[in-house]
């Protein structure tokens, strides 16, 4: 039996847990709330760190609120705490992460921009089992009942416990996973089954049934080839709908339900709008463009001459046709963003969009743009440690931090979306 430890918990550090000490060692401790004396069981350690979980919370927080389902199942590491005190939590790691890993101290309090904590998820995966759908439990292969996360809308439960139940038993066999669909409003829903034998494809029309998809559709693995088995493969949104103030706005974001998009139904539109607010005037890069968010409601505001790169071949498929549906010209390019850049040895003018993968950009990304002496360049990030690594080295190739913002994409997560502008 591992050892129980008696701790004083300290601060929040990046990952959902909190730090605290014990012999002189760092403790990072799942389930506990800054200020509390909590007792936790060791779950592993190294040298110099101790990883353990709350087994018994001996002087609670106020902001602790009771759980009556399980907090490991869809990433919900502060599930135990007050939404309010989630989001001061969210901006203090923000704070410690640009103090330390960026050196940038002086940038105040970024506030994390608050999302309902239910029914706002409109993309997600699900993994298949004897009992049907699920979520994987955190760390494991165990199944667990997405209903309880309150991440999905009602409606979306029910119809995916509707096709759990008639994959459980032996079906499950025969599907990897699942990917499942909604535009912002959930008037569309498209499910992409990926199979493990192609053969059963004529099972997936058997499995939706009745299930009011949209759209249904399978894929095998190693192939990006998306087959249609009944509806729409696609789910839209028009620009305007990521407007709502703006009238007549054309253009559309059309994507396949296996190409990335952003996942919070309720703070895409503030997203965007904030990147867009830092572009001015083209021309504009956008690069890892994805099916073209920032892209395509550039063009539908009226700003000319954007480039966009993307070298997945399912997104760049989704990017193609959305240039299309805005009267300026989007020009599409697929290769890698480090292979674009090393092409080009002019100087880049206007506007540089980057919304890497959690690992940041490149140091050979980075470094070209610095070379490139790009005037503008508007961050999105989904990791806070990343974020703060990259702006700390543009900082120090005479890069000026205009703006921060960050976005509570995924409540009840220890996830944060970030958005920086920095200007020569």
């Amino acid at each position: 039996m591992k050892p129980v430890l008696d701790l004083r918990v300290e601060r929040p550090v990046a990952g959902g847990v909190m730090l605290a000490h014990h012999g002189g060692r760092v403790v990072l401790v799942s389930g506990a709330i800054p200020g509390e004396r909590v007792r936790a069981r060791v779950v592993r350690e190294s040298r110099d760190v101790i990883h353990a979980t709350v087994v018994d919370v001996v002087e609670p927080d106020p902001d602790r609120r009771a759980v009556k389902v399980d907090s490991a199942c869809g990433g919900q590491a502060y599930l135990h705490i007050n939404y309010e005190r989630q989001r001061q939590l969210k901006t203090e790691v923000i704070g410690d992460a640009l103090r330390r890993i960026a050196h940038a101290g002086d940038l105040g309090q970024v506030a994390v921009s608050p999302s309902p904590e239910r029914g706002y998820r409109m993309r997600s995966r699900l993994h298949v089992g004897p009992s049907g759908l699920g979520f994987l439990r955190e760390g494991t292969h165990t199944l667990c009942d997405p209903a309880d996360t309150g991440q999905l809308l009602p409606e979306t439960n029910h119809i995916l416990a509707m096709v759990g139940r008639r994959l459980a038993g032996s079906n499950y066999r025969s599907v990897l996973h699942i990917d499942l669909a909604e535009d912002i409003s959930a008037e569309t829903r498209v499910i992409n089954f990926h199979l493990k034998k192609p053969y059963l494809f004529k099972a997936v029309s058997v499995w939706t049934s009745d299930c009011s998809f949209s759209g249904v559709t399978w894929s095998r693995p190693g192939s990006s080839k998306i087959k249609v088995t009944t509806g729409e493969p696609n789910i839209v949104d028009s620009v305007a709908t990521l407007f709502p103030e703006t009238l007549s706005l054309e253009g559309t974001i059309s994507r396949n339900v296996r190409s990335f998009f952003q996942a919070n139904r309720y703070l895409v539109p503030s997203l965007v709008s904030a990147v867009c607010n830092y572009v001015k005037v083209g021309p504009v890069l956008d690069l890892y463009a994805g099916v073209g968010l920032f892209a395509v409601a550039l063009a539908s505001l009226g700003v000319n001459e954007i480039i966009a790169v993307e070298r997945d071949v399912i997104a760049r498929k989704d990017l193609t046709q959305n240039a299309k549906s805005v009267p300026r010209q989007i020009q599409v390019v697929g290769t890698s963003v480090e292979r674009f850049l090393a092409g080009s040895s002019q100087r880049i003018p206007g506007t540089v969009i980057v919304d890497p993968p959690r690992a940041g950009l490149s140091k050979t990304v980075l470094e070209l743009l610095v070379q490139r002496r790009v005037a503008s360049i508007v961050y999105v990030s989904c990791d806070v440690a990343t974020f703060a690594r990259d702006v700390g080295r543009f900082r120090q190739a005479g890069y000026v931090i205009q703006g921060i913002q960050a976005f509570d994409m995924f409540p009840n997560s220890a996830h944060i979306e970030l958005l920086a502008n920095l200007g020569r």
